[in-house]
């Protein structure tokens, strides 16, 4: 089998400056990417737009099977591929695999979308033949963030390319390997035809020059709120359509019927896994008053006990934050908060990028690192009283991701559920999950709903044409 070198695969080349691929563990350099310069948005555009009409015209079984090859490949090639996720965006390996698995799920279940039904028939008033039709949208726009690089890549990768469409990939220039050449690299040895995907690593300005292009008429975007609000004042300038999954803050809510060692795990894995860095993160612990004192104990014991490291060279439970612009800001928000009350009872400190878990006690709704997203290993818990104040709390909260209910009683924790508004809701697990099948998405804060993954694919990545036939022209009044 010939070996998977993200490095050398180019969709055309970039002709923007180069830079350092750099592990965040040690600093070490791993190899050099390009940057899309000025010109190579609207290029790459330009040449996607020609090349998607050969391809929507194609038999739906080839667009398939190029879809079946890639998930083949994602499988064949994980060793390859493991290491850049481990090593590029400080995914322990258990992690890695799970993001490999997942991009191979989605390859497949994509190529299931390719032959749904596009459309239906429909009753009319009048004699003729009426009926919808879903058509490829044309040329989509992703941009991923890095904090799971090719989930948050092929999940909208796949499903536009087997519906039809051309894609530009915009991966976080701290994992465009992983994120973004990768699946270049992928689908070409899948044989995807030439320019259906363009990977353009690049900072701010390169999306703001993807959404705005002409020939790109829908944006997938994934990344913080903040950055999401400007994506979405910039797609509807351009009258664009924009799908955006963006932060949260999720509730993990444990009534006072749960099963504390059964709960401790999921509790943990909430908040540490990835080092706190996914969106659907357990940002907020709310434990009702009669277990509040053994949980932050055990879960300080839990915190205590995980090793944090180099994922590539040690086995450890923790990496490393992305870089140290996120490891300030999450120290920032611990040591406010401390500040303005929190009890800390472990973690709170890093060597390097590599900050340990942290458990805070004693907050209320004004501590930073309950009332904001911290993107870090930080588990903030405070106690309730009663389920009226759990729900409250749990609704107070400008996001609306995902939601974890642990109780004996599955229907009261659904009955509870239905007052939180939310995305996503697991009754007795954590707040983190993803399926290729399941829809995707949040409210409020958290972004436009659930448009990735399942049926919401077809509604993200095509359009739906109305069309009429009639047997002779009708007659009108003039």
């Amino acid at each position: 089998m010939t070996l998977l070198d993200p490095l050398t695969w180019q969709s055309p080349p970039l002709t923007g400056p180069s830079y350092d691929v750099v592990e965040p563990a040690t600093g070490q350099v791993l190899g050099q990417v390009r940057r899309a310069g000025d010109e190579d948005v609207p290029t790459a555009a330009a040449r996607a737009a020609t090349a998607r009409t050969g391809w929507e015209r194609l038999p739906y079984t080839e667009r398939a099977a190029v879809l079946r090859r890639a998930g083949d490949l994602f499988t064949a090639h994980a060793g390859e591929l493991r290491e850049w996720l481990v090593r590029e965006s400080g995914s322990i390996p258990g992690k890695a695999d799970f993001e490999l698995g997942v991009a191979a799920q989605e390859c497949y279940e994509a190529a299931a979308l390719a032959s749904r039904p596009t459309g239906q028939v429909l009753r009319s008033a009048s004699p003729r033949l009426s009926y919808t039709q879903r058509v490829p949208a044309g040329v989509v726009g992703v941009i991923a963030p890095f904090n799971a690089p090719l989930i948050l890549s092929i999940r909208s990768v796949a499903p536009a390319l087997a519906l039809g469409n051309a894609v530009l990939l915009k991966p976080d220039p701290r994992t465009a390997v992983c994120g973004g050449l990768a699946l270049g690299a992928v689908f070409a040895a899948a044989g995807l035809p030439a320019d259906l995907l363009h990977v353009l690593p690049g900072g701010p300005d390169t999306g703001q020059r993807l959404i705005a292009d002409p020939h790109v008429p829908v944006i997938s975007f994934t990344g913080s709120t903040r950055t999401g609000r400007s994506v979405a004042e910039t797609a509807g300038r351009h009258l664009k359509r924009a799908h955006l999954e963006l932060g949260g803050n999720s509730a993990f809510v444990v009534l006072e019927d749960a099963d504390l060692d059964a709960v401790l795990s999921a509790a943990a894995w909430g908040s540490f896994f990835h080092q706190g860095q996914v969106c659907m993160t357990t940002g907020r612990h709310l434990v009702h008053a009669s277990l509040y004192e053994e949980y932050v104990e055990r879960l300080t014991a839990k915190a205590d006990a995980l090793t944090v490291g180099d994922p590539h060279r040690e086995q450890v439970h923790l990496g490393p934050l992305i870089d140290g612009v996120q490891t300030r800001a999450v120290h920032e928000l611990v040591t406010a908060s401390v500040a303005a009350g929190a009890k800390l009872l472990t973690g709170g400190s890093h060597d390097g990028p590599f900050y340990r878990p942290t458990v805070l006690a004693g907050v209320d709704h004004d501590a930073p690192a309950y009332a904001r997203e911290v993107f870090g290993p930080v588990a903030p818990v405070r106690p309730f009283a009663t389920l009226d104040e759990a729900a409250a709390l749990a609704a107070a909260d400008p996001y609306g991701l995902s939601l974890g209910i642990v109780t004996r009683d599955a229907a009261r924790g659904l009955a509870l559920a239905e007052r939180i508004p939310t995305g996503i809701v697991h009754i007795n697990d954590q707040t983190i999950g993803d399926e290729a099948v399941a829809p995707f998405g949040g409210t409020g804060g958290s972004g436009t709903g659930a448009r990735f993954g399942g049926d919401a694919n077809a509604d993200a990545f095509t359009e739906l044409r109305w069309t009429t036939v009639d047997g002779d022209v009708p007659a009108y009044p003039f």
